[in-house]
């Protein structure tokens, strides 16, 4: 059992921390793959005030409440029983031992009961990353403990392709930026096309999220994407695990 780093002991925060879940729909088995976990304040209060209240003083708090809040107010949803992933964002630069640093989320899941192995970490590409390296060991420790990792908004940012080829996680989430107005767009499309082969050769799940019209829906299912995110599908739900719903395709599309 590794033992806790100097960060580990400052496990409070401030201010209170609570989950909106979103749906990732596998639109092939008409069932949700994973819920995001989404910050919001205890009240709800948008992700936009409760991360404007991080700091570099409190970030590793922050981080640690964030799965801890993901999983029990996860649980308390109902998630045990639906069979579904849950997703949980986490900020790499907070973790500064992966064995150390994962044992109040284990704590956690024994607590409520959740199986470890239906866990997603994902991250931004976005995030500035002081080390590389350092967020390679901590993809390979989570792989390694049975975890599924996830780089969110690929394609945006300044890594793109680059940082793939460092860190080989689980799955992808394309940036909204890719999806929006795809299906009138070529160049889109076709990034987008490319990805999923690249993804598949690579043994890569590939997620779409940010959907918000039939059209992008339509575009997106016609270039082979089988797990979506997105407004169009279904809101995230403050504590609670919402529903979704599908657009019909037409006839062509579904044969």
């Amino acid at each position: 059992m590794a033992t806790r780093c100097e960060g580990c002991r400052a496990e409070q925060l401030d201010f209170e921390l609570a989950m909106a879940f979103q749906p990732i729909v596998d639109v092939e088995t008409k069932r949700v793959f994973a819920f995001e976990a989404l910050a919001r304040g205890s009240n709800g209060e948008s992700a936009g005030t409760v991360l404007s209240r991080v700091t570099p003083d409190n970030r590793y708090a922050f981080d640690q409440q964030c799965r801890v809040a993901a999983i029990r107010d996860a649980v308390a949803a109902g998630i045990i029983d639906t069979g579904a992933r849950l997703s949980i964002n986490f900020l790499p630069n907070a973790v500064y031992s992966p064995m150390a640093c994962i044992q109040l989320t284990l704590k956690t899941a024994r607590e409520t009961n959740f199986p470890t192995d239906r866990l997603i970490f994902e991250f931004t590409e976005n995030e500035h990353m002081a080390d590389t390296d350092h967020v390679k060991t901590i993809i390979a420790a989570y792989q390694q403990m049975g975890f599924a990792t996830a780089i969110d908004d690929f394609g945006a940012g300044h890594a793109g392709l680059g940082l793939l080829a460092r860190l080989q996680t689980d799955l992808i989430k394309l940036d909204m930026e890719l999806i929006r107005g795809i299906d009138a767009s070529l160049p889109r499309r076709l990034i987008v096309e490319g990805v999923i082969r690249m993804m598949s050769a690579m043994g890569i799940t590939v997620i779409a999220e940010g959907i918000e019209t039939v059209a992008e829906y339509r575009a997106l299912r016609a270039a082979g994407v089988r797990y979506m995110q997105g407004y169009l599908l279904a809101r995230p739900g403050f504590r609670c695990l919402p529903d979704f719903t599908l657009p019909e395709l037409p006839e062509a599309a579904v044969a």
